[in-house]
């Protein structure tokens, strides 16, 4: 081998050698990143688990000193959990069920019968999901003064609903777009209706979008804490996103460890739903023999 051979061998060995560095660098400096954020989620979730058990629980992150079921008991009463939970429930998953129900109709002609007006329709239902609910909510409150929805559960649902159906709508309707028509074509032929062939060909086959749209609308919901603080009035009717006032106390007081417990047993049903229903999620299109060429 040539002198200016061995040269040329040893620049590309030295090439590679700093290519590999950079790049060992690069993943060591993404997992540093990837850290920080898993830590930054990562740290109010065990304040929160050490809080619920502590008596004297603060702002730190710290062992407790002994474990307790203190804060648990203090706030497992019917005014401060079970009346706010079950007031929580009958309003989320009403309003759930609701814009479900209505995103699959609304869905339905717009994945199968496109149209020219369809793409501006779906433009301005996506647009109308960046308009802040804060902004509506003024107006909405004289509505519900002047048609006596105010200071009720099934008023404050609708709303709720309303609010949440144009992004169920978008996302219901690619999911629906994945479904093949040669499906209902064929149901169509054995003489099945338009309704029969959306509830017993379309929805059985895009499960993990309805689990979607399901599962994303009650956590929007669950965590809303305005619209009912402004269009519920009596207390007890008051959900638990706004009954976690209650421990807030004057002067800035807080009761750190019953707060803790308290949003526990919060999280509770939105984990119990992802746990309950999320098996479907890994699911696809069952197609296998639907469609014989």
């Amino acid at each position: 081998m040539t002198m200016r051979a061995r040269t040329r061998a040893a620049g590309r060995v030295r090439a590679r050698r700093r290519l590999g560095s950079r790049a060992a660098r690069a993943r060591a400096a993404a997992n540093a990143a990837l850290l920080l954020i898993a830590v930054a989620f990562a740290v109010p979730l065990v304040w929160l688990v050490l809080a619920s058990v502590d008596t004297e629980a603060d702002l730190r992150v710290r062992m407790p000193s002994s474990v307790t079921g203190e804060n648990f008991g203090a706030v497992l009463t019917d005014e401060i959990t079970f009346t706010p939970m079950l007031n929580s429930l009958l309003l989320c998953g009403g309003a759930t069920a609701v814009t479900v129900v209505c995103a699959a109709l609304a869905a339905y002609p717009l994945s199968r019968h496109p149209a020219g007006w369809g793409r501006p329709y779906l433009l301005t239902i996506l647009f109308t999901t960046c308009l802040p609910i804060t902004a509506m909510m003024v107006p909405v409150y004289g509505l519900f003064v002047q048609v006596e929805l105010i200071d009720t559960l099934y008023g404050t649902g609708l709303f709720l609903a309303a609010s949440q159906l144009p992004f169920s709508i978008w996302l219901m309707k690619n999911f629906m777009d994945s479904v093949p028509m040669t499906l209902e074509e064929a149901a169509w032929t054995d003489g099945a209706s338009g309704a029969q062939t959306l509830l017993r060909v379309v929805l059985p086959l895009m499960g993990p979008g309805l689990t979607v749209v399901t599962i994303y609308t009650f956590i929007q919901l669950w965590g809303n804490f305005f619209v009912p603080f402004m269009l519920i009035l009596s207390p007890e009717l008051l959900p638990a996103s706004v009954s976690i006032f209650t421990f807030f106390g004057n002067y800035g007081s807080v009761v750190y460890g019953q707060l803790a417990a308290f949003s526990m047993l919060y999280s509770a049903p939105v984990l119990a739903l992802y746990l309950l229903i999320a098996r479907r999620l890994g699911g696809g299109f069952a197609l296998g023999g639907s469609v014989k060429g």
